[in-house]
C-alpha cells in the first residue's frame, strides 16, 4: 500500500492518533464521493480518537463502474486521504484522515458487499446517493418500479445492480440469521430525507420480497437527517496544487470550506456513535433545520449558477464579486423565501443568510459553477418548486424564479455561453424524451419538462408573462443584461 507522504514544510497537517488496527467498522457508507469524505469521515474521524468509539469506524462501499479509480486509489492509500479545510481568512488546515478503514467495489466483489451488510457487526448503514438516487418520480411521487436496473434487482435477488438490490440482498442475510435491526440514514440533500429513503426502500421490498418488507418494517429505521458542508469537485489540477501546497502525494485528496453542520434525528434501531461529543447536534424534529437549508443555501445555488454560468463565470467566488448577482440572491433570500422559512430553535435567520453569502464568496474554496448546475432535474423539485408553488398560490412577486427557469431553459438549450464559449450539460437522468421539451421553440412546452411537473406554472399568468419576457430578452441580449433590469 502506498502510504501518504505527510511531511510538510509548508502547512502542518494534523495526524490522526488511533490506531486502525483496532476499529472496527460498525457503519456501512455507500458512496464515498467528496461530500462523504469532506463531511461525515471528518466528524467520525474524530470521534475514532476516543477508545471508547473503536466500533464505529466505516467501511465504504462504491457500486458504480465509474468509481473503479476512485476505490483503487483509496485501495492503493489503504483508505487513508488528506482533507484540506479551506477558511476565509486564507488560513487552511490539512487533515490526515483514517477512519475510512474497510473499502469494498460493488462491481468486482459484490458478495462481499452483502456480506457487509449483513454483519452483526453492522449497525448503520449511511448513504450519499444524490438527490436522484432514491429513483422516484417528481410527478406522481412514486417509485419508478419499472426503471430496467430496479426490475433486474426485483427479478434477481442474488445477483443486484442497485443500492436497494445491495441492501435487500443484505437484510434478507441479517433476518434469515435471526440478527438485531440496522439504521440506514440518507445524508442527502432531500427534504425529509429519512422518509424518503423509508418510502423508496419500502417499495422496493414490497415488490421483490414481501416476507423481508415486514421484517424492514420492525427492524429497520430511517431518521432523518440535514447535512452541510461546501465540497467542490477536485479536479486533476486541484490534486497538483493539494499535493503542492501541502507536500503530500495523495492521489485522492478532498478539500472544503470550514464551515461545517449535521444535524439528525435520534432514532437509531441498532445503537449508534457518540457524533454528539465532535459537534453533530441530534434532535427530534429535523425538519425545520431541513427547511432553512434547502430553501436558503440549496435554492439559492441554483439560482447562483445557470445565470452565473451563461455569463461566463465558471468559479462561484468570482460569480459572488459581480454586484448584480449578489443582489440577486439577497433579493431572493430576504423577500421570496424568509416567509416561508421559520427559524430553527436557537438560529438567527439574518445572521444564517448573511453567512451564505460569506460562505459562497469564500475564495479558497472556490466552487465550480458547473457543479450547482449539475443534475438540475433532480435538484429543482427538491429545492425550487416547493416554495415557488406556494409563492403562486399567495400571489407574490415571481421576477426572480421566472428568470432562474428562462435561464435554465437557456443553460440547456443553447450550449454556447455569451462569451461565445461551448459548453457540455450536466444532467444525467436527461432522456430523449425529457430532451425534447428543451429542444421545442415554443418555450412554454419546457414548463412541461420533467422538473417542473406538478408545479402550476402554465396556469399563473403573473409567472408566464414574466418568463416568457426572459425567455426572449435572454435570447436577445446577454444574461447580465437581462439581470441588471431586474435588480
Amino acid at each position: 500500500m502506498t502510504k501518504i507522504n505527510i511531511e510538510s514544510e509548508k502547512n502542518s497537517i494534523i495526524n490522526y492518533k488511533y490506531d486502525r488496527a483496532n476499529c472496527t467498522s460498525g457503519i456501512v457508507h455507500i458512496g464515498i464521493g467528496n461530500f462523504h469524505r469532506a463531511h461525515q469521515q471528518f466528524y467520525t474521524n474524530q470521534l475514532l480518537e476516543n477508545p471508547t468509539q473503536h466500533n464505529w469506524g466505516i467501511c465504504g462501499v462504491a457500486l458504480l463502474p465509474s468509481d473503479e479509480k476512485l476505490i483503487k486509489s483509496l485501495e492503493k492509500q489503504n483508505g487513508e486521504y488528506t482533507l484540506t479545510v479551506c477558511g476565509g481568512n486564507s488560513e487552511n488546515k490539512i487533515y490526515t484522515i483514517g477512519s475510512l478503514i474497510e473499502l469494498i467495489w460493488g462491481v468486482e466483489n459484490p458478495n462481499a458487499v452483502i456480506d457487509k451488510i449483513a454483519s452483526h457487526t453492522t449497525k448503520i448503514i449511511t448513504l450519499t446517493i444524490t438527490e436522484g438516487g432514491y429513483n422516484i418520480d417528481n410527478t406522481s411521487k412514486k417509485f419508478m418500479l419499472e426503471e430496467p436496473s430496479i426490475l433486474h434487482d426485483i427479478q434477481n435477488p442474488e445477483n443486484p445492480k442497485t443500492v436497494f438490490g445491495f441492501i435487500a440482498a443484505g437484510l434478507r442475510k441479517r433476518m434469515n440469521a435471526g440478527q438485531e435491526g440496522i439504521t440506514i440514514l440518507s445524508c442527502d440533500n432531500l427534504q425529509h430525507n429519512g422518509d424518503t429513503a423509508k418510502y423508496a426502500f419500502t417499495a422496493f421490498l414490497e415488490k421483490q420480497d414481501s416476507q423481508l418488507k415486514e421484517w424492514a418494517s420492525n427492524n429497520v429505521s430511517f431518521p432523518n437527517s440535514m447535512v452541510d458542508r461546501i465540497t467542490p469537485a477536485t479536479k486533476p489540477e486541484d490534486v497538483i496544487w493539494l499535493n503542492k501546497q501541502n507536500n503530500t502525494n495523495d492521489e485522492i485528496p478532498v478539500y472544503c470550506e470550514d464551515f461545517i453542520q449535521w444535524v439528525i434525528e435520534d432514532n437509531f434501531i441498532a445503537g449508534r456513535p457518540q457524533w454528539e461529543d465532535v459537534g453533530v447536534e441530534f434532535t427530534d424534529d429535523v425538519s425545520t433545520y431541513e427547511n432553512m437549508k434547502l430553501s436558503l443555501l440549496n435554492a439559492s445555488h441554483t439560482l447562483l449558477s445557470y445565470p452565473s454560468f451563461l455569463a461566463g463565470f465558471r468559479k462561484v467566488d468570482e460569480a459572488m464579486k459581480n454586484e448584480l448577482i449578489l443582489k440577486l440572491l439577497k433579493d431572493f433570500m430576504d423577500i421570496d423565501i424568509t416567509p416561508y422559512v421559520p427559524a430553527p430553535k436557537n438560529t438567527d435567520l439574518e445572521i444564517y443568510k448573511a453567512t451564505l453569502l460569506e460562505r459562497f464568496a469564500n475564495p479558497a474554496v472556490s466552487d465550480q459553477v458547473s457543479r450547482l448546475c449539475f443534475d438540475g432535474i433532480s435538484k429543482f423539485p427538491v429545492y425550487i418548486v416547493p416554495n415557488l408553488t406556494k409563492m403562486i398560490a399567495d400571489n407574490k412577486d415571481l421576477t426572480r424564479v421566472a428568470f432562474l427557469v428562462a435561464s435554465y431553459r437557456a443553460y440547456l438549450k443553447n450550449k454556447i455561453d455569451d462569451n461565445g464559449a461551448a459548453y457540455e450539460i450536466g444532467e444525467p437522468w436527461l432522456t430523449n424524451e425529457e430532451y425534447a421539451f428543451v429542444e421545442n421553440e415554443n418555450p412554454e412546452e419546457f414548463l412541461n419538462f420533467k422538473p417542473f411537473k406538478g408545479c402550476p406554472l402554465a396556469s399563473s399568468q403573473n409567472f408566464m408573462q414574466l418568463y416568457l419576457n426572459f425567455v426572449k430578452e435572454i435570447n436577445d441580449q446577454d444574461t447580465l443584461s437581462v439581470l441588471k433590469t431586474i435588480v
